[in-house]
């Protein structure tokens, strides 16, 4: 085994790690700047229009900002840990394969936005919706801390956001020859288990709710299995003429 380019890999990835966490901190500070303006704009629409907003601890209004910061953080950092990670194994990629595989990383950029939007209009209102009507049929009181609110947010928004990411995230990897088709096939099981728990974790506690989120989640796997094929049917083309090529120059 050589362990002088084992001790290179891992100093590699150690040096990727700390950009990818510099990254992190810096686009969560820089969030910080846009915290007030995204907090008007959210209170002035529903369900937050609809609740008023109470503080029950002096630290609520900083635990607001390390919310939404770290929400809006995931949208430079992901593309940005893509980034990185084709940095680490472009070395083992052909030229075609380094810049087919870059091209990745603004459709991820482009996703985890679409991810948001859904996230925040669509299931998160559901959410709400279920839990506001479960709070008056037990004739309970709705007054809601500004922290619990957020927490409820971001719990919601971020996973969804996120999986939002898979198709391009599996054709990266593919790419990258990490995954392909038949490791996916094999993965299929526990994947739908993994993300249907997640799915029941972030929706209200009904059957409806259940499967309205777990059905684009199980959606979004199959699109990313489909694309890893088509990726890695192209690639398998690539390496054919590739090969031939090299063995016609052999000769």
């Amino acid at each position: 085994m050589n362990w002088s380019l084992y001790v290179e890999h891992l100093s590699e990835i150690r040096k990727r790690l700390f950009w990818i966490l510099a990254v992190l901190l810096v686009s969560m500070i820089a969030a910080m700047f846009f915290t007030e303006d995204i907090l008007h704009f959210l209170k002035s629409r529903p369900p937050a229009s609809l609740v008023a907003w109470n503080a029950f601890s002096p630290f609520d209004g900083i635990k607001i900002y390390m919310y939404l910061s770290v929400a809006l953080s995931m949208i430079v950092t992901v593309p940005f840990t893509l980034f990185q990670i084709w940095g680490f194994v472009k070395k083992g990629l052909r030229k075609d394969e380094r810049k087919a595989a870059l091209k990745y990383i603004p459709v991820a950029f482009m996703l985890i936005i679409v991810g948001f939007v859904f996230a925040y209009f669509v299931v998160f209102p559901m959410a709400f919706r279920f839990t506001t009507n479960m709070t008056k049929n037990l004739g309970l009181v709705e007054t809601y801390g500004i922290a619990q609110y957020f927490s409820f947010l971001t719990n919601i928004v971020v996973p969804v956001s996120l999986a939002f990411e898979l198709p391009v995230i599996v054709m990266f990897l593919t790419r990258l020859r990490i995954l392909n088709p038949a490791k996916l096939g094999k993965m299929r099981k526990v994947a739908y288990m993994v993300l249907v728990f997640i799915a029941c974790m972030i929706s209200p506690p009904e059957f409806f709710s259940h499967i309205s989120v777990s059905v684009p989640f199980i959606v979004l796997y199959e699109i990313s299995v489909l694309m890893s094929r088509v990726v890695y049917r192209k690639q398998q083309r690539l390496d054919m003429k590739y090969d031939d090529k090299m063995n016609y120059g052999a000769v």
